[in-house]
């Protein structure tokens, strides 16, 4: 398996893993598709540098992306996703792979922090932990059980707290 920047043409490969990461049964597009297509056509918003491919064989097997989002509604910090892998490559260790890929590239960045909403059991072999540690909050106080944060290099407790806010693009999403 090789990990590497999302490139020009994998478009269509990546709108198709988060379809069939996260909707194969219902036959409707996946909300992680459409956030993807979402989170590309804001600037502000998408980070080509931290969209990143799982690949095999030259194929795409899965996609995460770090997209910006805010704390205290000015400060910027990394959302991390959708991730996605196919469903015959789940299970393998491509999904750890893949956030272990785009925290270490957002650190070469000198990104700060990271922050998702997921399973804790998952994550924490990754490197997160509730984002409450940092005092970091969701913008929907009932996901604290699930909201995490990894810190980076850069990280500074003291300055780097508050409420989280997604890019817009989250807000077209249901929840």
């Amino acid at each position: 398996m090789l990990i590497r920047r999302e490139r020009a043409g994998d478009e269509r490969a990546v709108h198709r893993i988060h379809d069939l990461a996260f909707g194969p049964e219902s036959g409707v597009p996946a909300q992680e598709a459409t956030l993807v297509d979402l989170l590309r056509q804001d600037p502000d918003a998408w980070l080509p540098r931290l969209s990143l491919v799982a690949e095999e064989d030259e194929l795409p097997i899965g996609h995460v992306l770090c997209s910006r989002g805010v704390l205290r509604g000015e400060m910027p910090v990394l959302g991390l996703g959708p991730i996605g892998v196919l469903p015959h490559h789940q299970r393998m260790g491509v999904g750890t792979a893949l956030v272990h890929a785009v925290c270490a590239a957002a650190d070469a960045l000198d990104e700060t922090i990271v922050v998702l909403l997921g399973d804790p059991r998952y994550y924490s072999r990754t490197g997160f932990v509730l984002a409450e540690q940092f005092r970091i909050t969701p913008p929907v106080p009932a996901w604290a059980p699930h909201f995490q944060a990894r810190p980076l290099t850069g990280f500074d407790p003291a300055v780097q707290y508050g409420e989280f806010r997604y890019a817009p693009g989250f807000d077209s999403i249901p929840a």
